[in-house]
Order: C-alpha cells, then sequence, then structure tokens
C-alpha cells in the first residue's frame, strides 16, 4: 500500500477506536461501510484478478467511513486529504533558496573579487561540515542523534503540523484527530525524513547555483577587479589556503594556477590594478559547483530515491487487533491467539472465565486465550515462559497480567516486561492491569478513589518506561472494563 491509502485507513481507526459513544458513527454506519467495502473490494480483486487481500478490503472500508464523515463535517475536508506543509515547501524552499543566492550579487564590493570572500568561504565550509556528519552518522549512527538528527525530527514535525480544524469540529473528533497526528506522525518518520532530506540538499543546491549565477551576470554588467586583504593573515598563507581551496576545481576542469607572486600582487591596497577577476570568478564558482552543487544534488536525488521507495510501499501491522476483526470474515478465518503471562499472582476459576470474556469483547469470538502459569517473583524467565507447541503455529498477542495491588518494581515487573520487548516473543505486547483486588480492598475507604487512580497513573507511566502500553479492567465485574476495551488494544493506532 502506499502513503495516501495506508493514512485513510489509520485515521479512520483512530477516529473509530475515540469513537467509544458512537457519536460520530453509529454502529449502523460502520456495519454498512464494512459490508459496502467487502463488496466493492470483491469487485475490485475480480476485475484484477487477484485473491481479495485484507490491505484492499481495509482500504475500500476507509474511503467509505472517511466519505460518511465528510457528509456530516465537510470542514475536515483538508484534513482528511493530508494537506501538509511539506508538499508546498518542497518547491518553495529550493525556489526560496536559489532567488537569494541569485541576489547576492554583492560579495564585500559589487567591482571586487575577494579572495577571502567570507560568504563564499562560509559556503563551502557549512557544506563540508555537513559531510563530516552524515559520514559519521553512517559510520557511528549515534554520533548527533541527539543535535542534528533531533534538528531534523523537528524541523519535520513543524513542516507537518495538521490543519487547523473547523470550530464546530466534535470533542471527540478533535481527540480522535489529535492522537491520530501523533500517531501518524511517528509512523510515518521514515518517509518524512527522507522528503525533509530532499528538500534541504536541494534547497542547498539551489542557492549556490544561485551565487554562481550571480557572480557571472555582475561580472557581464561590470568588471571584476581581484583583490584581498586581512589583519592576521601574509601573503604566503592566503596562497597556501587558496591552493588548497581551489586544487579540486583547477584539476577537474584544468584551470590555470597562480604563484605567491600574484597572491602578494593582489593584497590591498594595489599599486596597479588587477584584471585577473575572471579566473577568480571561474575558481570560486568550479569549487561551488564541485563541493556543493553535485554532491547536494546527489544526495537529493538519493533522498527522493527512499522517499518513493518508502510512500510506495508503506508498512501497517496488520496483526493488530482492530484489524484482525475488521478482516476476520473476508477471507478465511485464522485462528488468533491471545497468551496471557500473569506476574506474581494466580487467577481463580471466576477471574479466569471473565478473562476469556474480556478477550472475546476487545479481539472478537474468533480469539482463543491461553493462560500461561503464573510466574513467581525471582523466577528465571528464560525457562517459565517458553511457547508451548500449540503457540508456535499461530499469530500470537501477548498481555502480561499485572495485580494492580502490587507496587512496580524494576528489578521484578520492569525485568519482565523486558524480557517480551526486547525478546520478540509475539507480534504485539501489552499491560493487562487487574484491579478488582485493589478495588475491594481501598474502594470503600476514606479517599480510596484518589488512591486507585494515584495508583493507576503510577503503573501506566512505569509501563510507558519500559514502552509497553496499557489497559485497566476488572476481572471481578466485566462491565467496569468497558470504557478500556472500547478503545481497543493499547497503542493498536501507531
Amino acid at each position: 500500500m502506499n502513503e495516501s491509502l495506508v493514512r485513510n485507513i489509520v485515521l479512520v481507526q483512530a477516529i473509530e477506536n475515540a469513537d467509544a459513544e458512537r457519536q460520530i458513527l453509529s454502529d449502523d454506519d460502520r456495519s454498512y461501510a464494512s459490508r459496502s467495502a467487502n463488496e466493492l473490494a470483491q469487485w475490485a480483486a475480480a476485475e484484477q484478478r487477484v485473491a481479495l487481500s485484507p490491505e484492499l478490503f481495509l482500504q475500500t472500508r476507509a474511503e467509505q467511513v472517511l466519505k460518511k464523515i465528510l457528509e456530516r463535517h465537510s470542514g475536515l475536508a483538508r484534513f482528511v486529504a493530508g494537506k501538509s506543509r511539506l508538499a508546498a515547501v518542497g518547491w518553495g524552499l529550493p525556489l526560496l533558496a536559489f532567488l537569494c543566492g541569485a541576489l547576492l550579487d554583492r560579495i564585500s564590493d559589487p567591482h571586487r573579487v575577494d579572495l577571502l570572500s567570507a560568504p563564499l568561504l562560509l559556503i563551502v565550509g557549512w557544506n563540508l561540515l555537513v559531510y563530516v556528519l552524515l559520514l559519521a552518522q553512517m559510520i557511528f549512527p549515534g554520533v548527533g542523534r541527539g543535535s542534528f538528527a533531533g534538528l531534523k525530527r523537528s524541523a519535520v514535525f513543524a513542516l507537518s503540523a495538521a490543519t487547523r480544524l473547523p470550530r464546530a469540529t466534535p470533542a471527540v473528533l478533535v481527540t480522535a484527530l489529535g492522537k491520530f497526528s501523533a500517531d501518524w506522525l511517528q509512523l510515518s518518520g521514515p518517509l518524512l525524513a527522507a522528503r525533509a532530506s530532499r528538500i534541504i540538499h536541494l534547497s542547498a543546491a539551489s542557492f549556490s547555483l544561485g551565487v554562481i549565477i550571480s557572480l557571472y551576470v555582475r561580472g557581464t554588467l561590470s568588471q571584476y577587479v581581484a583583490g584581498w586583504e586581512s589583519t592576521f593573515l601574509n601573503a604566503g598563507q592566503v596562497h597556501a589556503m587558496l591552493s588548497l581551496l581551489f586544487m579540486p576545481v583547477q584539476r577537474v576542469f584544468l584551470l590555470p594556477g597562480f604563484s605567491l607572486a600574484q597572491v602578494q600582487a593582489l593584497q590591498l591596497p594595489q599599486t596597479v590594478a588587477s584584471s585577473d577577476g575572471a579566473l577568480w570568478v571561474h575558481l570560486y564558482a568550479g569549487t561551488l559547483l564541485l563541493i556543493v552543487i553535485i554532491p547536494r544534488t546527489a544526495l537529493a536525488l538519493l533522498a527522493y530515491w527512499q522517499e518513493r521507495r518508502l510512500r510506495n510501499n508503506f508498512s501497517l501491522n496488520l496483526a493488530q487487533p482492530y484489524f484482525q476483526k475488521l478482516t476476520a470474515k473476508i477471507g478465511p478465518a485464522v485462528e488468533q491467539l491471545l497468551r496471557v503471562f500473569p506476574y506474581g499472582f494466580t487467577l481463580d476459576e471466576a477471574r479466569d472465565k471473565n478473562l476469556t470474556t474480556l478477550a472475546q469483547s476487545l479481539l472478537g469470538e474468533q480469539v482463543r486465550v491461553m493462560l500461561r502459569p503464573s510466574t513467581a517473583y525471582g523466577e528465571e524467565l528464560h525457562a517459565a515462559l517458553k511457547p508451548d507447541a500449540s503457540e508456535r503455529n499461530a499469530k500470537a498477542l501477548t498481555m502480561l497480567l499485572f495485580n494492580l495491588s502490587a507496587t512496580p518494581e524494576q528489578e521484578n515487573h520492569g525485568a519482565f516486561l523486558d524480557y517480551f520487548v526486547q525478546g520478540g516473543a509475539a507480534a504485539s505486547v501489552a499491560a493487562l492491569l487487574d484491579e478488582s483486588a485493589y478495588l475491594e480492598r481501598v474502594g470503600a475507604q476514606a479517599g480510596g478513589a484518589q488512591r486507585m487512580q494515584e495508583r493507576i497513573a503510577l503503573w501506566r507511566q512505569f509501563c510507558a518506561s519500559h514502552q509497553v502500553a496499557c489497559m485497566v479492567v476488572n476481572l471481578r465485574d466485566t462491565q467496569r472494563s468497558t470504557d478500556d476495551l472500547a478503545r481497543g488494544w493499547p497503542g493498536s493506532s501507531g
């Protein structure tokens, strides 16, 4: 799937997950979209003589849902269309850079080629520094990640900011679109980074091209006189520096060189005006071409190739329960396995039964719950959590079940979370917090509700620090779990 199709799917996912009260899309709207998409996708697959795929169904269904939303909220058309500032910046910034360079027709003096021109030397020096940083990042990926890469991410975020929503937008839609924007920025991060790199490199090349045009246009309309002056550098030092700077362009374009005596004769004030301005214009123009324009254009083309590849082959994790529920009936039935790993406590019969009920509410009737033996504090994780033979061929999701009564500990609960996240034990991992025992203990006490919220917040922060989303349920009373269940599998929209 391409970028546009995946964006539509993820946008619909965010709206449906946030719309728990069915304020935006009723159950009838959702069912009708699924039925229509199933029929349309089947026709499209038949015309193309291919099998009906989940991707085709999901993109067709997303189109149906978004069409219904735009009928009721037409002001969201620009947001749904995915208009990004990067689209305008993609051509606007290189054009602006070219104009800035072209208008730079005064290099220290409009009638003089300054051999030590600060603007031209700064352009060359800055681009050389950029190449060094890029090379360092290729060899050592961690170098500059907190500064150079962080600056790029900030620029991407600013340029890809969402369109301002109409004032009449319902609160639930504002929440859903805000969550979508954050999730989409993370999901499309590599693509946006490639797009931003293309724009930045092309702008740098355009600016230098404008500078070259500025030099030659000014030289055509007036006569340049070459010269230099410095408080701290003598003629020998200037000759050595310029020889090193212009050596590549002299060898590539076979331009004539210059001697120490010639450089010394150009030191200001001059007794006899020099007429060698054209040579120095050629040297500076050729240097900008070799050091800036050609490498930056090559980097822009490389970034464009990466951007195009990512845009046309956008990956989306269809193992998420949201997608599994939608696509369960369009093809061969695939058993969905939910592995539940309790930590530090054992489920009684009532909680075990309610766990299955909650799993079916979350993932659909086709889910099979496999409750694994509880892991005790300090137990060796690699020995206790080996998958059974029945799990190896199934598409498994993993829930790590904790008792909210327990206080999270890095050396125990943290190690348990890290084992699954770093070990890649399942397609998706989330934490399940059972509040039933803690609620029975503190619910009736003075300030009990506040203590409950504080403990839940502590657990959520703890799980987030281990890159695991969590949801709170009550395995004694499944009705109390409705709110979290309505939001679907934690982190599913990202």
